[in-house]
């Protein structure tokens, strides 16, 4: 089994993109927030979900681990498979689908390519309790917050992708200038990590 891959972003394709991992190109299908996040000739460590049957072998990468673990709860929901709930997590951050299955929004779960209001209505019956305790528990302790703010924050997603959490991205961005370059505060926020 293939837990994580490490190496270079080589290509980007329609949907997926191609991993350079020491010679080898491993295609990896990404959701819509990690493929924008992603650039050409980046190095980069993805979680994988490996996904195997008869006709084919199809591998799907993930920056944050939290996504790849909510990608696993979506695929418990009968009739959601691996194209489903990538397309589910493509409508926005994974701590947005998070809340949203917790507060029961089923409009905002419809937005997903391909899922209609009973498939909506059915993932908020039967992972409320799974996703809805953590989507509290996130918000009480303020993860959900910087896991939004992560996002829209360059800096934030530069750490995301060098294996930070949001949280901690966003804990070792707090007391640096927001006015430097998103390349400044990264190194600024390595080397306090460093200390």
């Amino acid at each position: 089994m293939i837990a994580t891959l490490s190496g270079q972003v080589s290509e980007k394709l329609e949907s997926s993109i191609i991993l350079d991992v020491q010679g080898v190109g491993y295609g990896l299908f990404v959701s819509a927030d990690d493929y924008t996040a992603l650039n050409i000739n980046q190095e980069i460590k993805l979680f994988i979900f490996e996904y195997i049957r008869e006709q084919s072998h199809d591998l799907f990468g993930f920056i944050s681990r939290d996504t790849k673990l909510l990608f696993e709860t979506l695929l418990d929901v009968n009739g959601v498979g691996p194209k489903m709930a990538l397309n589910m997590l493509s409508i926005g951050s994974s701590a947005s689908l998070r809340k949203a299955i917790a507060s029961g929004d089923v409009a905002y779960i419809q937005q997903a390519n391909g899922v209609g209001r009973r498939l909506a209505e059915r993932a908020i019956v039967d992972l409320k309790d799974k996703v809805g305790l953590i989507g509290v528990d996130l918000q009480t302790t303020g993860m959900l917050q910087s896991e939004e703010q992560a996002s829209q924050d360059e800096a934030a997603e530069a750490l995301i992708a060098l294996g930070y959490s949001a949280n901690d991205a966003m804990r070792a961005l707090h007391s640096i200038d927001t006015n430097l370059s998103t390349e400044e505060r990264v190194k600024h926020a390595l080397k306090g990590a460093a200390k």
